[in-house]
Order: structure tokens, then C-alpha cells, then sequence
């Protein structure tokens, strides 16, 4: 497993009021769906019942996009990661009340997620809508960092994608400049184009919010490919 220093965390813990709801789906259904971090990496086969193709989403928010995406795709196994734990147990509770199967969830820095993944383990990775942080002393907290894009990269099989989905502007132009100069990533779009926007991706409450404020929503799409490594 590579050993990668600890980078600087891309989130605040910033916990609003947990409901009596989401508390009880924290406590009764995480034996169920939750993942716990182990030193040793992850067995996914073990942890779904089967082989399938994985999904990782990065920063689920209250899992809108994740379990509509399960529901959506039975076929796949999604793991969800998310730090907050409101969100969790909205999405845990979201899980139960479908009765999906294929969703797993991570309470923890992605880092520590992917340092735990076997290499070659995720079809597609998904980051929609990642904290900003749009003052400018704060960028380097930005998560698509060389360092990260790299770390996923190994994660990911040949010809895996990386999805992300932001309403910040010159976020969006950060995310295609670091994924563009990304060796063993190429851009499905075209070079320094951004992606339509997937039709697969769930319309979220977050992403509708934006659009009555006016924020234009960039996709990006990118892909492994190992022949434009180097």
C-alpha cells in the first residue's frame, strides 16, 4: 500500500442539530450499512456479499444523489463517504427505507478511505459539489489537489472515471486545470472543454438551490488512461 504523508484536511467539522431521526439511524443502522477504517485495506467482495463493479461517492452531503443512483443501479455497489453526521444518518435512514443492498457508508476523510482501498478497486469515483473554500488563503484545503488526483487515479481500474460537479466558477476552472495536467487522466470532453452534464447524475435539493440563485453548474469527466501515463 502506498504511504502517503497526511494531507490538509479539505473540511471543517461544522455539525448542525442532529435530529432524534437521523441520531437513531446513526445508532440502529450503522451495524448495517456503516464501515469501519482498519490498518488493513478493505475487502469489498466481503464487505457487499459479491463482485460488482464500485462507485465511490466522495462527500455524499444527506445521500440524495447516492441512494437515488443505488436505487437507480442495482447492478453496481456504491460506497459513500461523509464526515458529517446529520448527513449519515439521513442517508442510513434513506438506505433502510429502500431496502438497498448495494449502498455502503464510510464516516471519514477520503484520504484515509482511498489509503485503505485496494488498488484497481472503483469503476467510478463521483465528487459533486465540494466545499469551495473561495477565499483565497483557504485554497490549498481545496480536496482536487495533484496529490489527490494521483491518490484516486491508483483506485481507479483502466478506463475508470472521475465525475465531479461544481457551481464555483473558478473552482471549476482549478478542477480542469489540475485534472488536465493529470498524468493518466484524459479528458472525455476534449482538452479544456467541461462535460455535459450526465443525465445519470440525480437533479439534488443543493443543485436546485443554485440554479434559483443563478450559479452555472459545471461537469467534469475524465478518465483513466494509462496510455497517456507518463
Amino acid at each position: 500500500m502506498v504511504d502517503f504523508h497526511r494531507p490538509i484536511r479539505s473540511f471543517v467539522r461544522r455539525e448542525s442539530r442532529i435530529t432524534t431521526a437521523q441520531q437513531r439511524a446513526l445508532v440502529e443502522l450503522w451495524p448495517r450499512y456503516g464501515v469501519e477504517l482498519i490498518a488493513a485495506a478493505l475487502d469489498l467482495d466481503a464487505l457487499f456479499g459479491r463482485a460488482a463493479p464500485r462507485v465511490l461517492e466522495i462527500g455524499f452531503g444527506n445521500g440524495e444523489a447516492l441512494v437515488a443512483m443505488a436505487a437507480q443501479h442495482p447492478q453496481y455497489d456504491y460506497l459513500g463517504i461523509e464526515v458529517h453526521g446529520p448527513g449519515v444518518g439521513c442517508a442510513l435512514r434513506d438506505v433502510a427505507a429502500r431496502g438497498l443492498g448495494n449502498v455502503r457508508v464510510v464516516r471519514a476523510d477520503v484520504n484515509d478511505v482511498l489509503a485503505c482501498l485496494p488498488p484497481m478497486s472503483l469503476n467510478v469515483a463521483y465528487l459533486f459539489f465540494p466545499d469551495p473554500w473561495p477565499k483565497l488563503r483557504h485554497h490549498k484545503r481545496r480536496l482536487v489537489q495533484p496529490e489527490f488526483v494521483e491518490r484516486l487515479r491508483q483506485r481507479l481500474v483502466p478506463g475508470g472515471l472521475f465525475c465531479l460537479a461544481t457551481d464555483w466558477e473558478d473552482y471549476a476552472a482549478h478542477m480542469l486545470e489540475v485534472l488536465s495536467q493529470a498524468p493518466g487522466f484524459k479528458n472525455t470532453a476534449g482538452h479544456g472543454h467541461y462535460a455535459s452534464r450526465p443525465v445519470e447524475r440525480p437533479l439534488t435539493k443543493f443543485e436546485r438551490r443554485g440554479q434559483r440563485l443563478g450559479h452555472v453548474v459545471r461537469d467534469l469527466i475524465f478518465r483513466r488512461d494509462d496510455h497517456d501515463f507518463t
